[in-house]
């Protein structure tokens, strides 16, 4: 299989998480260099699924889908009650 392009980037990390990079690495037989790039793949498909869920927020607010802010208070104060109120929709 063919390895796309590669690009070299450079950080400076505290050393408690360098060492900790390198504990990981040691621990799971793969180079630092694989432990990063699984943590830049994670942090990018966390913040394009925000990104994501923004979007589809804000398009909910823009089509008038909208709870009201007093029954989701209501709803979150009765979870701690004997009688929880359903979730607002």
């Amino acid at each position: 299989m063919k390895q796309a392009p590669t690009k070299v980037l450079t950080a400076h990390v505290p050393l408690p998480m360098a060492d900790k990079i390198d504990l990981l690495a040691a621990q799971l037989e793969r180079s630092r260099n694989w432990i990063i790039k699984q943590a830049l793949s994670a942090w990018i498909a966390q913040e394009e699924e925000r990104d994501r869920l923004t979007l589809e927020a804000l398009a909910d607010v823009d089509s008038g889908q909208l709870i009201d802010h007093q029954a989701v208070l209501a709803w979150a104060d009765s979870l701690d009650t004997d009688h929880p109120l359903p979730v607002p929709n």
